[in-house]
């Protein structure tokens, strides 16, 4: 009964796995991602109310003269 040679199995387990491994990576390579999100820049306008314009003082209850 012959016996079974092994002695190609690693050449051939290592080339198999640099093979698939190149393939992954052409595969993945080929993909497009989303880009990440990015803060958006707001610009605000400032609005003029009318009481802005305006000169007003604010009387708190507890700066009232004394009676």
């Amino acid at each position: 009964m012959p016996q079974l040679d092994t002695s190609t199995w690693f050449i051939t387990i290592v080339s198999s796995m640099i093979t698939l491994f190149i393939l992954f990576q052409l595969k993945i390579s080929s993909q497009t991602f989303p880009t990440p999100p990015s803060p958006k820049t707001l610009i605000t306008q400032k609005i003029k109310n009318p009481w802005e314009t305006k000169w007003t003082k604010i009387y708190s209850p507890l700066s009232l003269p004394q009676q």
